[in-house]
């Protein structure tokens, strides 16, 4: 058994447990399947198809935001988001390296 972690996350899994607990929420799950392969969606955009009010919907993108799962860019008055599959698979690619050297 390693009690190495029983107290603290390793600090190079800090952002994964970032990742982790902003997609631990059913709604931001929703969020981020509802954007297509490369696609930019603004808040409104998300908000229509969403049975969530436009501020529940910003607050959920703040938080995917924070987390590194999403990238918001500026153009204008709106703020468009896009998923950061990069990141993303980065942060997975983490854990299934721990999976297959560890386990």
């Amino acid at each position: 058994m390693k009690n190495d972690y029983s107290r603290a996350i390793p600090e190079e899994w800090r952002e994964t447990s970032a990742v982790f607990t902003a997609l631990g929420d059913e709604h931001r799950q929703r969020i981020l399947l509802t954007f297509e392969p490369g696609e930019r969606l603004n808040v409104g955009q998300i908000a229509e198809v969403s049975t969530l009010a436009r501020s529940t919907v910003s607050h959920h993108l703040k938080v995917l935001r924070e987390a590194g799962v999403l990238i918001a860019e500026r153009e204008g008055k709106e703020i468009y988001f896009h998923v950061n599959k990069a990141y993303l698979q980065d942060i997975l690619g983490t854990v299934l390296d721990y999976l297959s050297t560890n386990l």
